[in-house]
């Protein structure tokens, strides 16, 4: 998959932000709206289930080394949420569940950020566990891609995210020195996985009640909304 964004050579002093993807800059809940249909009620309940089983068997499969992508891991969590809540979906209405997945929207405050990091100079990369082209599509989708000028997707190494061989596959793909790269992300495994590997790091608190994870690795920076990461990195250079 090509360089999204315009192409130039990496330069070597040039800061690196690292975005994760669903749930930093996708929106993975608002499956919620495509979950009402089946679920009713319980769309608010089962969107959430969807995702936490989708992080947990991609967890499990690193650990194991029993790699499948990420659209498998999302395919069967979908699968365990129709029999958790005892919903009989046909594999054509699965399959079309799984297409509004590679379809979900930004943030709202995605786009408007983006383009302030790069109008201030940072070089910008998609760094997640989806597929390349199931991120590259995404990106497309909600007009994000002139400003992330390349996907790091663990695919290329077959492994997870929280790896250690995740980070330091960024910092190679990145062409800068570690601690040139940050990683940004809403999602506290991530950001303890990046530091634990020696990067700077952003956890973007999208939930307010939401509480960090009590491990011995901390954010450099902690951000209520990606609107709020311009002004979070300058604090901290």
């Amino acid at each position: 998959m090509p360089i999204l964004a315009s192409s130039k050579q990496h330069d070597p002093n040039q800061i690196v932000l690292a975005f994760d993807v669903y749930g930093t800059l996708i929106d993975p809940f608002h499956m919620e709206e495509h979950l009402a249909a089946a679920f009713g009620d319980k769309a608010k309940q089962a969107s959430e289930l969807w995702r936490s089983k989708q992080l947990e068997f991609s967890f499990r499969r690193a650990l194991m080394k029993k790699y499948q992508d990420f659209n498998v891991c999302t395919a069967q969590a979908l699968q365990l949420v129709c029999e958790q809540f005892r919903i009989p979906l046909s594999e054509t209405e699965q399959q079309a569940l799984l297409g509004q997945y590679s379809r979900i929207p930004a943030y709202p405050d995605a786009a408007a950020a983006l383009k302030l990091l790069h109008q201030a100079g940072y070089g910008m990369v998609a760094c997640s566990n989806g597929t390349e082209k199931a991120v590259h599509g995404l990106l497309e989708h909600a007009k994000l891609s002139p400003y992330i000028r390349e996907i790091v997707s663990v695919d290329g190494i077959r492994t997870f995210k929280p790896d250690p061989a995740v980070y330091e596959y960024l910092v190679e793909r990145s062409h800068v020195k570690k601690e040139m790269v940050w990683m940004i992300s809403s999602n506290p495994f991530d950001v303890i996985g990046a530091k634990s590997c020696g990067l700077r790091t952003a956890w973007v608190q999208r939930d307010a009640k939401r509480v960090f994870d009590p491990w011995e690795f901390k954010s450099d920076i902690v951000v209520g909304g990606l609107e709020k990461l311009a002004e979070g990195l300058r604090s901290n250079a």
